[in-house]
């Protein structure tokens, strides 16, 4: 686990928290109504009642409900002593300083009693946890205007290849922009970390070993690739003579068999393959996990919900395919589209998913559930 800092709750949103958060108070510090209507004693009704008063949110009224009293209170105000129950003004009629009320209620109807929410000292975020919107409110409810967040770790990204060109220069037929490194970074933006984007590596072990020696001054090292089994894919054995240890070099979906993951003088990397697709689906389902543990967050997974076919749809056999479609806005369907292999970035910037066939069923019908990573 890396260090902390301290963030100002404005910011705090997408770190991970490094300390536990008690509550300062009980929540609500009273009882207070969860609808606007009169606060009444429930062996008072059905019945008319005597108005004695109101008490709406940021008040709190002066004195206590006898029999046959009520007060007329707003949503969020305290429940005034004597009261046991809140009736709806919709189920009530107001007459000459009376209200009527034809049906009986249970005790603390329409109450959120004291502490209900969250009682005083309770922990109410864990370490671990990256914080989203919500969080940010409950850290100004305690009154923490800052908290304890683990520092993001720093992600060297490394694109490979002679073909590959800066995205400012005009490229031969034979070469290609580099856009693997913005994807990558974006990516590990999302995934909590700082991306270090470093200049393109050759196809020599020399000017290979110099970048890889450049990124592991970072927490985690990505390339992009160079990974595969052809006579200029020299990043495995530069990492060899690095003295690396390899976990694994092959994994048996598509895109993105070539894929290595091991570590080398203290740090881990993934020596991700190079086609666009491939790299962005083997980030997600493997380094996204990384940077967002060297993160400090507590839980990872791997959100792979089930969604129906609008489509028949057929895949080869062998390997996990995960193949570019459409999710609906409910999540409940899904379409797949056409595209034409893993450098076919246009098909994957209309996708907001990917299909994940299985590697035993080539065959789906429309209305059948499949499996889909969100992009």
């Amino acid at each position: 686990m890396f260090g902390t800092e301290q963030v100002h709750l404005s910011c705090a949103a997408g770190r991970v928290l490094a300390e536990d958060i008690t509550a300062d108070r009980d929540v609500p510090a009273l009882s207070r109504s969860v609808r606007d209507g009169y606060a009444i004693r429930t062996g008072d009704v059905p019945g008319e009642l005597e108005i004695i008063g109101e008490v709406r949110a940021g008040e709190r009224f002066q004195g206590e409900v006898q029999p046959g009293q009520a007060v007329e209170i707003m949503t969020g105000a305290p429940v005034p002593d004597g009261a046991d129950a809140v009736v709806m003004v919709e189920h009530t009629e107001r007459v000459n300083g009376r209200v009527r009320i034809d049906r009986s209620t249970e005790p603390r109807q329409f109450i959120n009693p004291q502490g209900c929410e969250a009682a005083v000292n309770e922990v109410v975020l864990r370490a671990g946890k990256r914080l989203d919107y919500t969080d940010a409110a409950m850290l100004a409810a305690f009154g923490r205007e800052h908290a304890a967040v683990y520092r993001r770790p720093v992600v060297s990204l490394i694109p490979t290849g002679d073909e590959i060109v800066e995205v400012n220069e005009t490229p031969a037929e034979f070469q290609i922009r580099n856009s693997n490194i913005y994807s990558l970074a974006a990516q590990v933006e999302r995934a909590g970390g700082i991306p270090r984007l470093l200049p393109i590596a050759r196809d020599t072990e020399a000017h290979t070993r110099m970048m890889i020696e450049q990124g592991l001054a970072a927490d985690l090292l990505l390339l992009s690739g160079g990974v595969s089994a052809g006579k200029y894919d020299v990043v495995e054995r530069v990492l060899s003579d690095l003295g690396a240890e390899f976990f694994f070099d092959r994994v048996l979906i598509q895109p993105g068999q070539p894929l290595v993951f091991g570590r080398v003088q203290g740090k881990f990397f993934f020596g991700l393959p190079g086609n666009p697709a491939s790299t962005m689906v083997t980030f997600e389902i493997f380094a996204r996990a990384a940077v967002e543990s060297l993160a400090g967050q507590a839980e990872v997974s791997l959100f792979m919900p089930f969604a129906r076919l609008t489509s028949d749809f057929r895949h080869k056999t062998g390997l996990t395919r995960f193949l570019p479609a459409r999710l609906s806005a409910d999540g409940t369907e899904v379409t797949p589209i056409g595209w034409h292999g893993s450098g076919d970035v246009p098909s994957l910037t209309r996708a907001n998913a990917y299909l994940v066939a299985d590697p035993e069923r080539g065959e789906y019908a429309r209305g059948e559930l499949i499996r889909v990573l969100l992009k």
